[in-house]
């Protein structure tokens, strides 16, 4: 399962764990992603969306 939001497809982004020692390694920030049950086109599916679209409003949620 891909962690990638299916209103907007925001993904994960890449950068770096910073030590105290100045030591980089890799690491990923994930989106913040909710099991929805939204309407798309009059069916109530269950989707993965993002937390920033949730609150923008752009998920219509199944009663």
């Amino acid at each position: 399962m891909s962690k990638r939001c299916e209103v907007c497809g925001k993904g994960p982004q890449f950068g770096h764990r910073v030590s105290h020692a100045n030591n980089r390694t890799n690491r990923r920030f994930n989106p913040n992603l909710q099991p929805v049950r939204a309407l798309i086109s009059g069916r109530a599916l269950r989707i993965r969306v993002c937390t920033r679209c949730l609150k923008a409003g752009k998920v219509v949620k199944a009663a």
